[in-house]
């Protein structure tokens, strides 16, 4: 039965950040292999990179990175270890809290940039 426990929520959690990490990967293989048509299409792709919008979404980009590769270490960690499981609620706020650092550590580094309209 549904609860919404941790467990739930990371389950969630890895599926939309792995497709998030799918959606970003088809955006770069697209926005690079416009080079096929010449440079004016290449570069007006790449102009919109440096939308404060686009910025803003590296961010989370990175997280669901974080994230996704974490949370995949911790079910490795879950599948081969038999304490894993016990441990699996303190694990998933390890990855969580983990995640939000990342986050945090890139939006020092991109928001002031996007405030300045670097």
């Amino acid at each position: 039965m549904y609860r919404g426990r941790e467990g739930q929520w990371a389950f969630l959690l890895h599926r939309l950040s792995g497709l998030a990490i799918l959606t970003y990967l088809l955006i770069h293989v697209i926005s690079i292999s416009l080079f096929v048509f010449g440079e004016d299409p290449y570069m007006a792709v790449h102009r919109l990179y440096d939308f404060w919008g686009f910025r803003i979404s590296l961010i989370f980009v990175t997280a669901g990175v974080v994230y996704h590769s974490l949370n995949g270490l911790r079910l490795i960690v879950m599948d081969f270890t038999g304490t894993g499981i016990a441990y699996q609620r303190q694990m998933w706020y390890g990855v969580l809290g983990l995640s939000v650092l990342s986050m945090a550590g890139v939006a020092y580094a991109v928001v002031p940039r996007i405030l300045a309209g670097v």
